[in-house]
This record gives structure tokens, sequence and C-alpha cells, in this order.
């Protein structure tokens, strides 16, 4: 999962939004640095609106020479997943089926508190009858 920013060069700096993130605007000296600096602004506006339960844009491409990919960092996502993936199942129910406490599950919804063992990654793959795949590019 990722979203693009767009970084145009102003005043000797690289200046950054990411045009489905309206509130969100960094830069850098250099293009690594905007980067950088890009990939913390997206992920930091994420999981506080998240948290807030504002609404997500989806993703989508957009081209040209100006335009970056941004990465989201991988607990964010696993957040959201869990969230979107278990459509009108309360967490009460899920945490049940996991055999966790409900507090212990709603962490796994929060992207600022999720840090789940490979273990229970494997348990919720089988209550939601998911392949897991893990891997380090």
């Amino acid at each position: 999962m990722y979203y693009f920013a767009q970084i145009n060069m102003e005043d000797g700096s690289f200046n950054v939004s990411i045009p489905q993130f309206k509130n969100i605007n960094t830069y850098g000296d250099t293009l690594e640095e905007a980067l950088q600096n890009a990939e913390e602004a997206l992920n930091g506006c994420i999981e506080s609106d998240f948290n807030r339960g504002y609404k997500i844009p989806k993703t989508r491409n957009f081209n040209g020479n100006n335009y970056y990919k941004i990465p989201i960092r991988s607990h964010i996502k696993l957040a959201f997943q869990l969230r979107t993936i278990r459509n009108k199942r309360s967490q009460l129910e899920l945490a049940k089926e996991l055999g966790i406490s409900y507090q212990a599950y709603q962490r796994l919804e929060n992207p600022g508190r999720c840090n789940p063992t490979v273990k229970t990654l494997e348990k919720l793959a089988r209550v939601f009858k998911k392949n897991l795949e893990i891997s380090i590019r």
C-alpha cells in the first residue's frame, strides 16, 4: 500500500505535497530528505486520521516525473486490513475466536499500538480464512 507524493524544486528546496491528503506538506534540502520526510508525514497523518475515525482515501496512481511512491508502514497497513476484513463482526467476537482479550484485539486495529507476534498473525489468518505471507524485500 502506498500513496504518491508530488515533489517540486522551489527556492533551493524540495517541496512535498500528497495530492490525496491536502493537510500534508513538507520539504527537504535533498530529494532523499524530502522522500524521508514525506514518508514520516504521510504515515503520521494516516495513523492519526485512522485513530480518529476519519475516512482514509483510497490509493490511486499519479503519473509524471515529479511523483514518487511513498510506502505505508506495515503496522498501519495491518491495522487497516484488519478493520476492513473484520466487516460486520465485532472485535469481541474475534477476540474470543483468537483466544485473546478484547483489549488485545483492539490494539491490533490501532495503528499506533499494533505489534502482533507471528503466532498472532497466523491465528488471524486462520480466523479470517486467509493465507499469511511474510516477506522482507
